[in-house]
């Protein structure tokens, strides 16, 4: 991420809508796509599958609704890219 430094301000851990999202990207050019990261490690007593665990995460940015800021700063939310990370070892599933 650092790569991308002169293309976005990187964020993590701050407060947007009603909780906190794990990484945000909000692009320093408006050409670019504003992009929000949620991170969860599976768990097996409350999901059957580690595509369960991407949904959570996805579910979890809109329940909380963290693109409330880009959205506040007019970055349209046909602009605003969510993605979902499902951790299990060393296996990783992105939606």
């Amino acid at each position: 991420m650092v790569e991308l430094d002169d293309r976005y301000v990187i964020t993590s851990n701050r407060e947007s809508g009603f909780g906190r999202y794990d990484v945000m990207l909000k692009p320093r050019k408006k050409e670019d796509d504003a992009i929000i990261l949620e991170f969860k490690v599976y768990d097996p007593d409350d999901e059957d599958s580690l595509g369960d665990t991407v949904k959570a995460a996805l579910k979890q940015i809109e329940d909380k609704n963290y693109k409330s800021d880009l959205v506040a700063e007019e970055i349209s939310e046909e602009r605003i890219r969510e993605y979902g990370f499902g951790f299990t070892g060393k296996r990783v599933l992105i939606g």
